[in-house]
């Protein structure tokens, strides 16, 4: 997993992915992160049980936890640069930076 030169993303299997915002103090990002590895297991747990509800609710937790972190909703950082999470690295800005990443990896 590497991440992007400005610590927005990390990418992974091409994809960018948006990193929890660094303003966040330890004490509340691993209580959030906590909340979100609950909420994951709620999720397993509910589509074991086949409750469509109980899926719905827990994905829910799974969101508010990603929110808190700064991973989806609005963005952490504050120059209006776009949000390119979610998206294959190639198809924006950060392309070249990747594939020149990738020319230096040791195979």
């Amino acid at each position: 997993m590497i991440s992007t030169p400005d610590g927005r993303y990390f990418v992974v299997k091409g994809q960018l992915w948006r990193c929890t915002d660094p303003a966040l103090d330890d004490a509340t990002r691993q209580r959030w992160v906590n909340d979100l590895m609950d909420a994951r297991r709620a999720v397993k747990a509910a589509k074991a049980s086949g409750d469509p509800q109980q899926l719905k609710a827990a994905r829910q937790q799974v969101q508010r936890a990603k929110v808190a972190l700064g991973e989806r909703g609005p963005v952490w950082w504050t120059d209006g640069s776009p949000d390119f999470n979610r998206c294959q690295v190639a198809n924006t800005p950060y392309a070249a930076w990747f594939e020149k990443h990738l020319d230096t990896k040791p195979h």
